[in-house]
């Protein structure tokens, strides 16, 4: 009999449905599966129709779980019957089963799932348009609590894939935003179903997934970090196929949007896995995308500088990652070349160039158009899904470095705690200069500073030290264009750029195109030791200038450094101005130190300066041309140069009276002694006479003690070292002068005797007889007058009072 509200099912057949045991539920299933037969086979298509709304609206979406199961195992039963023509009715077979799949009940749950697989076993690709519906609800029964609906949801989803891998209608682009959403789910049953589809995605030789890979690269890496090591390895597996992919695919790669999330993941410091694998893509990126990651360099530094570190590697993968991280800063430093240093086009320009892309990609991914299209574009039947990218996504036309971004970021890393990240970072500014000087110079500002504070940092180690050096001459010796210069004006205003044509006016030289050459004029003396390097030729320039403004402004603020924290003058300084010398000119580094100390009101300090200097000069290898110079004064150079250190060296007297020694100006030097009788002798002025009596009799002055016996020139030489011994009190010092002079011959002493002080002057070249030594020795007394107030403030005298 037939129930009317039912119809057509039977009164028999609704009663079974509705029950609550599965044996008489399945009887019910029978009888649908008898009664679609005989519709199906007298093509009554209605009574098919309403057979399946009964079921669907009736039992499966019913309030009583009995009648939800009975309705999904009758849908199933329908399913069946139907056979080739259940595809007709896909909607009323699949849409009332995917609504149980979420039921409450974890029975339903199961049931659907069965009744799902059955309907999905006979209609086959023809349920595609609901897998995102499908693919959503298994993405939650893989983590249901109910093993039996676990169980099920397992062997759905492997129809469901055999399925799509043999379809061809398969929607790609449609199904990549629910993938994207999903692919964030941090339960490990979600994500272990999540990269199997992906796998099985990637596998389907007419699926291209690359194409919409930067979709969901963030989530496999973050599936990457899953503490569960199968499914680590699953995540390793498909990200090193998708790597392969690249390598061996012709087709579109999004290298733009999967860069910045490779480093953001190459920062990961918790899991080395995530950043070897990201640096590992990023090496691969530049070597298959060459410049075209130029405009990442600045965020992949900031991402692998900071994992050079070797103190704490302790396991495998961190030794991996910091080989990964050396190797990709090799390959961006190769990146760089002389086109970056190139003017970059305008604004205008640049926006004229870059318009928004479309990329046409078809169901499957595969591109197929690219240019203005609208966003979906429909061709006969078939609708094709467009993926939009804008212009700065695929850069037009030649990529350039962008130097500002790269050098904020290395002025950040040249600070960090770590000794290998600052390192490089030094080595980043090193190679900026050489291939991209004019750029690096416009921002100079940032620069330099950074480097100063490394110089500044009496904790650094000598690699970074030298590292800075280096740098800092480079930048003091490349010759700067007008087109840096102008941009950099503003930021040192106390710096001038002498003229090509006024270089004969300079009393600095120029090593290689290199060190700045400022002429006394240029130093005025201001409080606190600045001094301004005003020029008034600078306002005539024209064209570009083949001296370096940082010159002067790297002197200056060396000195600054060295008078501000004395403990870097005492542990640095002599390794610092011995390695300038090495890099740049000598000449012009004492000549410039000089002329700054000249100016500098801070007397003491100056005194010390010049005392270091002095043994600098004479101790150190490195001068060996310098002191050469020095000794000969054979040209006027020469000469100009032994005035200038003069100058500042009269801050010291015993460095004036070894300056003099070295110079072989001995009439002199017997000049300036009686002068030291008139100055307060401390045990500091003692302790300078020990060290010079100390250098005497060392190598450097070797030919100073063979010129006492030289009977014709000898005597203010002999005269001199007397008046010497003569200011010593007998100690050790003392005697060993005094033994030195006793070897002197007695034919030589007589000698001496007899001698006149008109000789004198015939020891002078014609050089040297244009120095005005009457000046120097007055100059060199004002000095000592400026030591001697210096002192007597410090001890609390006032001008003009006296000790009774």
């Amino acid at each position: 009999m037939v129930d009317k509200e039912f119809a057509p099912l039977t009164t028999v057949c609704v009663r079974a449905l509705n029950d609550k045991l599965y044996e008489k539920r399945k009887v019910g299933a029978l009888e649908i599966e008898r009664m679609v037969k005989e519709f199906t086979n007298q093509q009554q298509d209605q009574q098919i129709k309403a057979v399946l709304k009964i079921l669907g609206d009736n039992f499966a979406l019913s309030s009583n779980p009995n009648s939800r199961k009975g309705g999904l195992i009758g849908l199933a039963a329908a399913a069946i019957a139907l056979g080739k023509e259940s595809c007709r009715y896909v909607n009323e077979l699949v849409k009332p089963v995917l609504a149980c799949l979420r039921d409450a009940d974890s029975q339903v749950r199961y049931y659907s799932c069965e009744a799902l697989y059955n309907i999905v076993k006979v209609t086959r690709g023809s349920v595609l348009p609901f897998f995102n519906e499908i693919f959503d609800a298994l993405s939650k029964l893989t983590s249901d609590p109910d093993q039996n609906v676990k169980s099920g949801t397992e062997l759905l989803d492997r129809l469901i894939k055999d399925i799509v891998t043999e379809s061809a209608s398969f929607d790609l682009v449609s199904f990549v935003p629910l993938l994207r959403e999903r692919i964030y789910n941090k339960n490990p049953y979600a994500r272990q179903f999540l990269v199997s589809w992906i796998i099985t995605l990637d596998a389907v030789p007419d699926i291209n997934m690359l194409v919409l890979l930067p979709e969901f690269l963030d989530g496999l890496f973050e599936i990457l970090g899953d503490s569960n090591q199968e499914i680590r390895k699953m995540c390793q597996s498909a990200l090193r196929e998708f790597l392969s992919s690249i390598k061996k695919s012709q087709s579109y790669v999004n290298y733009s949007h999967m860069a910045n999330i490779l480093i953001i993941h190459s920062e990961n410091l918790q899991d080395d896995l995530i950043s070897f694998t990201a640096i590992t893509w990023l090496k691969e990126f530049v070597v298959l995308a060459d410049r075209s990651m130029l405009p990442f360099v600045s965020g992949i530094l900031r991402a692998i500088l900071p994992r050079l570190v070797s103190n704490d590697i302790d396991t495998k993968s961190r030794k991996n990652v910091k080989e990964a991280a050396e190797s990709l800063n090799v390959l961006l430093m190769d990146l760089i070349k002389e086109p970056d240093d190139t003017p970059t086009p305008n604004e205008e320009n640049q926006s004229e160039e870059i318009t928004d892309k479309v990329i046409s990609v078809s169901q499957t991914g595969e591109v197929t158009s690219t240019g203005t299209e609208e966003v979906v574009e429909t061709t006969g039947d078939k609708q094709k899904r467009v993926y939009k990218m804008t212009g700065n996504d695929m850069p037009s036309g030649p990529v350039q470095l962008d130097v500002q971004s790269v050098i904020n970021v290395l002025c950040e890393l040249v600070k960090h705690k770590e000794f290998e990240t600052r390192i490089a970072s030094l080595k980043w500014f090193k190679h900026l200069l050489l291939k991209v000087p004019n750029k690096t110079f416009r921002h100079m500002d940032l620069v330099f500073p950074e480097l100063m504070n490394t110089l500044a940092d009496i904790d650094q180690s000598d690699e970074a030290m030298l590292l800075a050096l280096e740098t800092l001459a480079r930048i003091t010796s490349h010759p700067i264009t007008f087109s840096a210069i102008d941009l950099t004006c503003s930021k040192y205003p106390s710096v001038s750029v002498v003229p090509q044509n006024n270089r004969s006016n300079s009393s600095l030289t120029v090593k290689e195109g290199g060190s700045s050459s400022v002429n006394e004029s240029e130093s005025s003396s201001e409080g606190g030791g600045k001094v301004d390097q005003s020029n008034s030729n600078s306002s005539n320039e024209t064209g570009s200038s083949s001296t370096n403004k940082y010159f002067m402004e790297f002197m200056v603020q060396l000195l600054d450094l060295f008078k501000t924290d004395r403990k870097i003058l005492d542990k640095r300084g002599a390794f610092i101005i011995r390695h300038l010398c090495l890099l740049l000119t000598s000449d012009d580094i004492f000549r410039s130190l000089s002329e700054i100390l000249v100016r500098e009101v801070d007397v003491k300090f100056s005194c010390i300066m010049v005392q270091t200097l002095n043994t600098i000069l004479l101790t150190s290898s490195e001068l060996f041309e310098l002191r050469n110079q020095l000794k000969d004064l054979h040209s006027k150079e020469s000469c100009q140069l032994f005035c200038c250190l003069y100058r500042s060296w009269s801050h010291s007297p015993v460095a004036t009276l070894a300056l003099c020694y070295l110079s072989q100006n001995y009439t002199h030097a017997c000049r300036l002694l009686p002068v030291f009788g008139d100055l307060e002798i401390t045990v500091d002025f003692l302790n300078e006479i020990d060290k010079l009596i100390q250098l005497i009799e060392s190598p450097i002055f070797a030919y100073l003690r063979l010129q006492l016996l030289d009977s014709s020139n000898s005597q203010d030489l002999i005269k001199s070292l007397y008046g010497l011994l003569m200011l010593l009190p007998q100690a050790e010092p003392f005697t060993l002068l005094r033994n030195r002079l006793n070897c002197i011959p007695n034919f030589q002493m007589a000698a001496l005797a007899e001698r006149t002080k008109n000789c004198d002057n015939s020891q002078q070249n014609d050089k040297t007889c244009d120095i005005d030594f009457d000046e120097l020795l007055e100059h060199f007394k004002q000095v000592q007058i400026q030591h001697r107030h210096a002192r007597r403030h410090h001890h609390g005298y006032k001008a003009g009072f006296t000790m009774s």
